[in-house]
């Protein structure tokens, strides 16, 4: 059975640093690129990070370049949000999500989800 484990999150310190993780399973994992989406309180699902299959291309949204750095094992099936910097606005639910090309789109699709991990940033 296809799995996404996400782990590492916690209540830190605005400017505290947390590095989260999420083992994959059930599928080839070194085939797919790997994102990390989060979802504030309220709020609807936001695109965090992308590494692609190999780990050779990182792709970040604005909110999060320049402190956040995600990374993969193919051979561990695991990739890594490392979170420096952080910020109240960052406090979320991170998801792993494993994505794969849309044939007929010809855009990345988000196949398999994890269960989430709480962030909470505060004083």
């Amino acid at each position: 059975q296809v799995q996404l484990v996400e782990s590492g999150g916690d209540l830190v310190q605005p400017g505290g640093s947390l590095r989260l993780s999420c083992a994959a399973s059930g599928f080839t994992f070194s085939s797919y690129v790997m994102s990390w989406v989060r979802q504030a309180p309220g709020k609807g699902l936001e695109w965090v990070s992308d590494i692609n299959s190999g780990g050779g291309s990182t792709y970040y949204a604005d909110s999060v370049k320049g402190r956040f750095t995600i990374s993969r094992d193919n051979a561990k099936n695991t990739v890594y949000l490392q979170m420096n910097s952080l910020k109240p606005e960052d406090t979320a639910v991170y998801y792993c999500a494993a994505a794969t090309l849309g044939i007929a789109t010809m855009r990345y699709e988000y196949d398999y989800w994890g269960q989430g991990t709480q962030v909470t940033v505060s004083s």
